[in-house]
């Protein structure tokens, strides 16, 4: 049982840019193909996330300061630094049940396509880390090991389901056919857009607006164009970071590069992945009749769209600004404003590239984020604690992306109730949103089948 640990834990320590191209690669050939087309896959999966690496490491590198600047230029007083993913998934992957919860995962996945309970078939293992850290902050929470087990179980559960609810969305807006994102912020924050949008539908006036990437480029003309977009964005930040002329310059730049630079480097998984992805439907389609299924993958897909790019761009002053308003918060964004994308991505599908939209369910999608990841940060601190990751002087974390999930939060607050109106409240709430986008998907997906029928 340990050697299998570790051949899995030396897989895990290769990353994401390594990791995935060798499992696309293995999977590849598993579904019959030449290992000249299998390798080729695996190798354009590998250069599109080196490619997202660099393009994010631009933007944390450039926004995280600005970030920081801005909340002391406006004088914020928030004590504990929102670490992102880029620091939660090392720590997480340290725990005593991420390494476990890497097969636990595949199993679930497993019975619930063999129960015929979901359609996505999970290649992404690097982002089972999302599981692994509910698991591992359950178990900090009740100091059981199977509870936390559990909490690996029902996350993973949940997410395939996200992965079947939102893949019309995937395939209608973002173009991808027979591709699920069953994982991350994206995905379990996704519920809560669906009810939004719908109560949007049905106000006056504020339904009939629509400010999408055409639509700001017919009304804006050349300034509507997405490098141009960017490179205000990055001059608006600049000059409320309280940078110099130089500073505010030079932002707009490398955001006007992110916005042109992530679509591309997003092209190459795709170019990787379409392949992989036929080969499976057919397998799959052939051994169960009747099926229709999808391959999961990493949310860094729905980066590739520009209008979510700008969504990303948009939210991080306004996150900052939301973070001010959340009561009691001590949390200052950082570490996951560089991928604060990831947080409105789905969102953006939903409301069909409407960034009027977006902004509303977004903010409230933030707000809750925000207010979650104050609940965790006493797990939080602990899970890094023993990870051996507080260090100069740190002696509290806390993180957007996980760390402010409800999913996390309503399970370890089921075991170890500490905010009871908090908890129902959360509970309520998300239920509601779990529920209705249960219904807005079976008629969705009705209407869909209805399509196929007429112009069969």
């Amino acid at each position: 049982m340990q050697s299998v640990l570790n051949v899995i834990q030396f897989f895990v320590n290769l990353g994401a840019a390594v990791m995935l191209p060798m499992v696309i690669f293995v999977v590849a050939l598993c579904l019959g193909q030449k290992p000249g087309k299998a390798l080729k896959s695996g190798i354009s999966i590998g250069i599109g996330f080196v490619g997202i690496g660099l393009v994010i490491g631009l933007m944390l590198n450039n926004l995280a300061p600005a970030a920081s600047a801005m909340a002391k230029h406006f004088g914020l007083s928030m004590n504990v630094v929102d670490v992102g993913w880029p620091g939660s998934s090392p720590m997480t992957w340290a725990s005593n049940i991420a390494l476990l919860a890497i097969p636990i995962a595949i199993a679930t996945n497993i019975v619930m396509l063999v129960l015929k309970l979901t359609k996505v078939v999970n290649i992404d293992i690097w982002n089972i880390w999302h599981y692994a850290f509910t698991g591992a902050l359950l178990q900090i929470a009740t100091g059981s090991f199977m509870i936390g087990i559990l909490g690996v179980v029902i996350h993973a559960a949940l997410s395939y389901k996200f992965g079947d609810w939102f893949a019309p969305v995937g395939e209608e807006y973002f173009g991808f056919e027979g591709i699920a994102i069953p994982h991350g912020s994206s995905a379990y924050l996704g519920p809560i857009a669906v009810p939004i949008d719908c109560l949007l539908n049905k106000i006056p006036v504020i339904k009939d607006i629509n400010i999408d990437a055409d639509h700001i480029g017919k009304k804006f003309g050349v300034i509507g164009d997405p490098a141009i977009m960017g490179g205000i964005l990055g001059i608006l930040i600049g000059v409320l970071a309280g940078y110099d002329v130089k500073g505010v310059l030079t932002l707009g730049i490398q955001m006007a590069s992110v916005i042109i630079l992530m679509p591309q480097v997003v092209k190459h998984i795709m170019t990787g992945l379409l392949p992989v992805s036929e080969s499976a439907k057919k397998m799959l389609e052939k051994r169960f009749k009747g099926g229709n299924f999808y391959i999961g993958l990493d949310p860094a897909l729905l980066l590739g769209d520009s209008t979510v790019v700008t969504a990303s761009l948009l939210f991080i002053p306004l996150t900052i600004l939301i973070a001010v308003i959340v009561p009691g918060n001590q949390v200052l964004p950082f570490g996951d404003l560089a991928t604060i994308g990831f947080f409105v991505a789905m969102a953006v599908g939903i409301h069909k590239g409407n960034l009027f939209r977006t902004l509303i369910s977004g903010s409230i999608i933030m707000y809750i984020t925000i207010w979650i990841s104050n609940q965790t940060i006493g797990l939080h601190t602990i899970l890094a604690q023993n990870a051996g990751q507080l260090k100069d002087g740190v002696t509290q974390v806390a993180s957007l992306d996980q760390g402010g999930s409800p999913i996390t939060y309503l399970l370890t607050q089921a075991f170890n109730t500490t905010n009871l109106p908090g908890f129902i409240a959360i509970g309520v709430g998300y239920a509601f949103c779990l529920v209705f986008t249960y219904f807005w998907y079976r008629n969705k997906k009705k209407e869909m089948e209805s399509e196929e029928e007429m112009t069969a």
